[in-house]
């Protein structure tokens, strides 16, 4: 079924982001693993195992619309040099998934394309539920401060 090129551009857009997505909490899973925070690095390594399977679904979905993933163009990817960085650049990076999401879904809606849009919709809900983990990370920091959250972070 040959698919919209708007759309398939959208997609290959949210593909690119996807793609920097993993890259970023990849890097800093392996950076806490260094420090020591084995539950920051696990929660990092979940959220990168998510997006590569968002990746995933999207390319699935360009092929079906007879498009061509591009995974050779990354966004810029922004590495924390302290784990409130991180979150703060994860929370970022998240924003403007969601944001791109959203208009990816709306010019589905406009193209008259239910099924690539309620497909988008899922992971939009994927997104959204990865920026309330991000804020209740931040919450807490804010709450306990930086070092005492820290300490809560040590162990599996």
């Amino acid at each position: 079924m040959k698919g919209n090129e708007k759309i398939l551009a959208a997609l290959n857009s949210l593909l690119a982001d996807e793609l920097t997505a993993i890259n970023q909490y990849m890097v800093h899973s392996e950076m806490c693993d260094d420090w020591g925070y084995e539950k920051l690095h696990k929660h990092f390594e979940k959220r990168a195992i998510d997006e590569m399977k968002h990746a995933e679904r999207l390319i699935g979905r360009i092929l079906f619309l007879e498009g061509t993933p591009i995974v050779s163009e990354l966004k810029r990817i922004h590495i924390g040099s302290s784990v409130d960085k991180q979150l703060a650049y994860d929370h970022e990076a998240e924003e403007g998934a969601i944001k791109a999401y959203n208009e990816a879904i709306a010019l589905a809606g406009e193209l008259k394309d239910a099924a690539t849009r309620d497909f988008l919709q899922g992971i939009l809900n994927d997104e959204d539920a990865h920026m309330d983990g991000i804020e209740g990370l931040q919450s807490q920091v804010e709450q306990m401060g930086l070092q005492v959250f820290l300490t809560t972070q040590v162990g599996a």
